[in-house]
């Protein structure tokens, strides 16, 4: 299954994913996990909102087991990065196969759709529909790079984005969803655990800054008669980096546009987003509003306007307690581990009980091609997932 999945969407230049929401390298993804569900006679489906389905068992029973992940990635994103979720998803019901296990429950695996959102800029789009938290309205207007709209990318790919919305139905026939994803950190290497818990996702959002100057001449303009957005930018960059690390917590300005982006043209424009994300929401708002205060106070010295939106925001989550020990257990007393990662996982966690795993990851670099994994930890984790799903739809 790696072998075949792993050239799909992969720049030959960069050695990195490039599997964009509704584009050829997510087509081919999706058209690899339907052959992946109907070669084990899985009953598979798509979603009013994209996201695919293999069932075994009638998931009308209700009280269902979920696995899976999501297969797009961030822009020269690494292979491990929902993949492996997915992946590992399959491989464990074909161990729970090889081990006699007929499930009491029904079992399901997921392919949730644009999780990264690395293509409209908002994440778990897929997930975030699905569970009501994201207006279909709002969804349908997104649009990419080149001002195409998520309905209309959407459409060319087959798919009818009048259906989006919320389905509660669906969730309300899942009675557990574990999700299995590469360790984005470092908890894990050096340790006798090649798969460790999840205990809680921090409270994490995306805001865009605009920073509005005036366009001119680089090479006649005085430095005095300037008013450059970028200079604001660039102070803001700092800012935040210093706030995080007053804070404890994490942010990171990683996406720029430039207007009109000539060389020797001072910007009139400098929209930048920052990600920030910190252990509690009262830390993370005091964050976000220290750098949107400095911004705009070194905007006023450099006649440069500054505008804050907020895309998104993700609450904390606590995993299910119940559901975490239960697994921790299963593990023999493995890590349980915080993240700063969202995951469909933790979009999920507002209406089903919701736990993940999470495989040993020796670099701890992730959302880049050097993201990794040893093939024991990869098998150590599918073993981990499948004694999990047997526990779960045992009927216990």
């Amino acid at each position: 299954m790696w072998r075949e999945l792993a050239p799909v969407g992969r720049d030959s230049g960069s050695g990195g994913y490039r599997r964009y929401a509704w584009t050829g390298a997510d087509a081919d993804c999706r058209a690899w996990f339907r052959e992946q569900a109907e070669a084990r006679g899985l009953a598979y489906e798509v979603d009013r909102n994209g996201n695919q389905w293999a069932w075994l068992g009638d998931p009308a029973a209700g009280d269902a087991v979920v696995t899976g992940s999501h297969l797009d990635s961030v822009p020269d994103g690494g292979a491990f990065d929902g993949p492996l979720g997915v992946v590992s998803a399959l491989a464990a019901v074909d161990e729970l196969r090889a081990r006699g296990h007929a499930p009491q429950r029904p079992l399901g695996i997921v392919n949730f759709g644009d999780e990264e959102g690395a293509r409209f800029g908002l994440a778990c789009v897929g997930s975030r529909l699905t569970a009501g938290v994201l207006d279909p309205a709002r969804a349908r207007e997104l649009r990419d790079g080149d001002g195409v709209t998520l309905a209309l990318a959407m459409e060319r790919a087959g798919y009818d984005p009048d259906a989006l919305g919320p389905d509660p139905e669906r969730l309300a026939r899942i009675g557990a969803f574990v999700e299995l994803h590469i360790e984005q950190g470092r908890a894990l290497a050096g340790t006798p655990h090649p798969v460790g818990v999840a205990s809680a996702i921090w409270p994490h959002g995306r805001w865009r800054f605009d920073f509005h100057g005036e366009a001119n001449h680089a090479g006649t303009t005085r430095l005095a008669d300037r008013r450059d957005p970028m200079l604001t930018y660039a102070a803001s960059v700092l800012t935040a980096r210093e706030q995080a690390e007053l804070a404890g917590a994490l942010a990171t300005f990683a996406k720029i546009s430039v207007e009109p982006n000539g060389v020797n043209a001072i910007p009139s424009l400098v929209r930048g987003w920052l990600d920030s994300r910190a252990a509690d929401e009262d830390t993370l708002a005091a964050l976000v509003s220290a750098v949107e205060k400095a911004a705009v106070a070194r905007g006023h010295a450099d006649g440069v306007e500054v505008a804050v939106t907020r895309e998104s925001f993700t609450p904390v989550v606590d995993f299910d307690h119940g559901l975490r020990d239960r697994l921790a257990r299963g593990l023999g007393g493995a890590p349980v581990l915080p993240t700063g990662a969202g995951h469909d996982a933790g979009i999920l966690s507002g209406a089903v009980p919701t736990a993940m795993l999470y495989v040993r990851n020796p670099t701890g670099v992730s959302h880049s091609p050097a993201e990794s994994a040893e093939e024991d930890d990869c098998v150590a984790g599918v073993h981990a997932l499948a004694d999990a799903l047997e526990g779960l739809t045992c009927g216990s």
